[in-house]
């Protein structure tokens, strides 16, 4: 049986959750963990496993290819679901996924949701999926403060991998860093990176197949700024979009986000802060990282986002991206951006904390990034709406 064919584990980050979840000395979370490791991967991992070898009597799958692929990435909280969604709205041209087909990766499963889903629509006027969105919502009302999620909506890929232990999702379940590691794919060896570029292919050609074969995959994931090399080589006619927030706005958003999660589950605070001191790091790494290896790819076709034209001005920033990337707009899409211009003039900010929060000295993180600050002029007074500026939009 091909390689390819199957699904892929990670068994050195799967052994690293049995040891984080041995070594936390809080009996919440370690029992919380150990579950997790011991009985529900297991169990998830294995029936996936099952569903994507009866994949393969589906002769579609191996007939799909990802062409020209976008993948949106950037600092976490930088506007990369909010352009994500924008753009997939164009639902006739870009393949993504719901969250609950990230949870369900087999085409198998999601042939057999979907079929549910038709059921109930077509006999109870969709009463069961009106009732579970219901309960999403009273369940999730507190989580959403800081990210919509709900399982009948766009989300990023990376979960698509879940089972196979390398989504960055985990990390916000084991706090490890920087031992336990997602992000520096990069890094890691040739032979492991080309195996889990294989894996999310597969998962995404998976996708392409429900969608349509035709369609552009539209990815986003932050944690990806990590792995943009790895990107490349697997993906050559791959295109970029590069999100770019103020600093210190993005990066204690997401501490922030993270510290909360930790804490609601129980950890202890010596590796909650070992964790958080390692995402400092990271965060520096995500700003530069993907410009430096996207500069010296010439034939790659890419640009630059800067958040607060997206806000403003998300029709113009949407259509410039479109522009840069060599896809066309329909009239109709450039409708329905009109919508998000409107909707946009009441945006407001939630951010309420800051770099001292956590430790971060703002003159330290202003040298490291010396190079953006000068460049999105984050120190200067915020100017009246225009067009985003092409000088900013790429290398």
């Amino acid at each position: 049986m091909n390689a390819e064919e199957a699904l892929y584990f990670d068994f050195t980050l799967y052994r690293l959750m049995l040891r984080l979840a041995w070594s936390e000395p809080h009996i919440r979370p370690r029992a919380t963990a150990l579950f997790v490791a011991l009985v529900f991967i297991p169990l998830y991992s294995g029936t996936t496993a099952l569903f994507y070898l009866l994949d393969n009597l589906s002769p579609s799958l191996h007939r799909a290819r990802i062409e020209e692929p976008v993948f949106v990435v950037g600092h976490a909280r930088s506007g990369t679901t909010l352009i994500h969604r924008l753009m997939v709205s164009d639902a006739d041209r870009f393949n993504f996924f719901l969250l609950y087909e990230l949870l369900f990766p087999s085409l198998v499963q999601k042939r057999l949701l979907r079929a549910v889903g038709a059921l109930d629509r077509n006999l109870f006027g969709s009463f069961f999926k009106k009732k579970l969105v219901a309960a999403e919502d009273d369940a999730l009302e507190g989580a959403r403060d800081m990210h919509h999620v709900g399982l009948f909506v766009p989300e990023e890929d990376d979960f698509v991998l879940t089972a196979s232990c390398i989504a960055s999702t985990w990390v916000a379940l084991f706090p490890g860093m920087p031992e336990f590691d997602v992000y520096y794919v990069d890094e890691w060896t040739p032979k492991r990176r080309r195996r889990v570029m294989r894996a999310y292919a597969a998962g995404v050609r998976r996708q392409l197949c429900l969608s349509g074969a035709q369609k552009i995959h539209c990815s986003k994931n932050p944690s990806y700024s990590g792995r943009i090399a790895s990107l490349i080589e697997h993906f050559p006619d791959a295109r970029f979009v590069v999100m770019m927030r103020d600093p210190r706005e993005a990066i204690p958003s997401l501490l922030k986000m993270l510290e909360k999660t930790w804490r609601s589950q129980g950890w202890s605070e010596a590796r909650i802060k070992r964790s958080i001191e390692a995402l400092i790091v990271n965060s520096v790494h995500t700003y530069l990282y993907p410009l430096s290896v996207l500069e010296k790819h010439p034939q790659t076709k890419w640009t630059i986002v800067d958040y607060r034209d997206l806000v403003s001005q998300p029709k113009a920033t949407v259509e410039a991206v479109y522009d840069a990337l060599d896809i066309e707009m329909t009239p109709a899409v450039s409708s329905a951006l009109e919508v998000a211009q409107q909707d946009a003039r009441s945006h407001k900010s939630s951010h309420d904390y800051g770099l001292e929060e956590f430790g971060i000295d703002e003159a330290w993180l202003k040298e490291e990034l010396r190079s953006l600050f000068d460049r999105f002029a984050w120190d200067a007074p915020a100017k009246e709406d225009g067009p985003p500026d092409p000088r900013k939009q790429h290398g």
